[in-house]
């Protein structure tokens, strides 16, 4: 690649992109609880709608990846976005959600599928444990961000500009519709940021690109490639199931505004991501990426043990520090998984975004149980996805190890 710095600086933008949107889900819970009359398990499907586009959308996408290239894919994605933004932003429904997020969730899998080899590539396959760090750490920021703009937009209507509440008046919509509009605008903002940066002259390595389908359907019986993508389907089945009911179960436990308050529980949550994703930075640098995984997982049931069962002040710090011990995981393990088959590595790529599909089946999951235990007894549910990762951490056999301060790559 002609300028590999520039591809990093560009992949960084989408994360913050990806995060910014894709995380405004928890904060916006409670709210599209009331305004839609709905329950717990009727909630549970707006990100479950988001995030079941993975599981159908990510391998394909590695088949357009590799017929059209990286530019005509992303623009692609981008676009497929910005249709999805719109729809929530002109009807304000519980349907169109549903759709609306389906779309996006489409998208967003799209965007994964290609930006996560191509950072591989461009940050060199002994540092993409590193540089998926730095990514993570620009998702957590995004993330912090998101919620705060929640907030105002809930709280301070009357010092937004103009333009976005008239948008809301001529199209009689709620306020929190203005997040639509808004990720209308970055979406085209960053389709514009593609255009603008060249990736015609960029082509995946050989063990980067997509396969045909019957490299797909040999890895789905690999009990490497399945241990990591079940390892992704757990991680990301925690982090939302932690993030899109904390601001709810804040509000039902301890009488939380979820406007305010509980919006800023979730940006803490993903703002203490970002420092996590610091501290992970240098860890990676002196441990072995098994051990910081072990580690982070302990620390984070601990964590959540103390923001369920705690009073108020604990329950509040409790659960924002999950987002510190959860920073490094996901990019451990998909490293991990990359790095532990000798190829085929753009079909196992797709593989692994589609574990992303748990996403869906976690909030979902616990909102079912919630609407029937309660959701104290059902967030118990996430403590088997931390099991899992911790599995992994003792299990994985990687072929290439996180280079350290003290020992080069190891190749076994």
């Amino acid at each position: 690649m002609a300028n590999r710095g520039l591809t990093v600086v560009y992949i960084l933008c989408v994360w913050f992109v990806i995060s910014f949107v894709t995380n405004i889900i928890g904060p916006l819970m409670p709210v599209l609880i009331g305004d839609f009359h709905l329950n717990l398990a009727l909630a549970g499907f707006l990100p479950f709608s988001f995030f079941l586009a993975y599981g159908l959308v990510s391998i394909p996408a590695g088949a357009l990846i590799e017929t059209r290239g990286p530019s005509f894919s992303l623009l692609t994605a981008l676009s497929v976005n910005l249709t999805g933004a719109l729809l929530f932003a002109l009807h304000p429904t519980y349907l169109a959600g549903v759709a609306a997020l389906f779309i996006i969730g489409a998208g967003m899998a799209m965007l994964q599928v290609i930006i996560n080899p191509l950072m591989r590539m461009a940050g060199g396959e002994t540092h993409f444990a590193f540089y998926s760090v730095l990514g993570q750490l620009v998702f957590g920021l995004a993330s912090y961000l998101s919620p705060a703009v929640f907030s105002v937009i809930m709280t301070r209507n009357s010092s937004l500009p103009g333009v976005l509440t008239a948008l809301t008046t001529m199209f009689h919509a709620p306020h929190w519709a203005l997040l639509y509009w808004l990720f209308a605008l970055l979406f085209l903002l960053t389709i514009g940021l593609t255009f603008a940066i060249n990736l015609k002259s960029f082509s995946l390595n050989a063990d980067e690109r997509a396969e045909p389908i019957g490299v797909y359907l040999s890895l789905m019986r690999n009990r490497t490639a399945l241990l990591y993508f079940f390892g992704i389907a757990c991680y990301v089945a925690m982090e939302q199931s932690i993030a899109n009911w904390m601001s709810a179960f804040l509000q039902t436990y301890h009488g939380i505004d979820p406007t305010t308050v509980g919006a800023q529980e979730v940006g803490d949550f993903w703002g203490l991501m970002s420092v996590g994703c610091l501290i992970g930075l240098g860890l990676l640098k002196l441990l072995d990426s098994k051990v910081v995984l072990c580690g982070a997982v302990i620390c984070a049931a601990l964590s959540l043990a103390a923001a369920l069962f705690g009073a108020t002040q604990f329950s509040l710090v409790a659960f924002p520090l999950c987002g510190l011990f959860l920073s490094v995981m996901f990019s451990i393990v998909f490293s991990l998984g990359l790095n532990s088959l000798p190829n085929n590595h753009g079909a196992l790529s797709g593989i692994l975004c589609s574990g992303i599909v748990g996403g869906a089946f976690g909030p979902l999951l616990v909102g079912a149980v919630g609407e029937h235990l309660g959701l104290r007894l059902a967030y118990l549910l996430v403590f088997a996805f931390m099991a899992f990762l911790f599995v992994i951490g003792i299990c994985a056999k990687p072929l290439v190890k996180n280079q350290t301060v003290f020992q080069t790559s190891q190749h076994t």
